[in-house]
């Protein structure tokens, strides 16, 4: 599990997805995460299947969840 919070106050959590491939897949993916409430950027890396989250406080993984699986992709976890 990766999630840090830093002097500003907001807290960067870096997530596992499964399935990502190519550019779109990452726009997908950071578009749906993007739309929770409390998120302030987001960066999916297909190559590595990384997700890194930035949000004002900590997400709740169900919904990051739900937001992956709209995308059409799996949250396998933290990273």
């Amino acid at each position: 599990m990766t999630a840090q919070t830093d002097t500003s106050g907001s807290v960067t959590t870096v997530y596992q997805v499964s399935g990502m491939s190519c550019g779109h897949c990452e726009g997908s993916v950071s578009g749906e995460i993007s739309r929770l409430a409390g998120v302030t950027s987001v960066k999916a890396v297909a190559s590595t299947g990384e997700v890194t989250v930035v949000s004002d406080a900590p997400l709740d993984e169900d919904a990051v969840r739900a937001a992956v699986d709209e995308a059409g992709f799996e949250l396998v976890g933290k990273a």
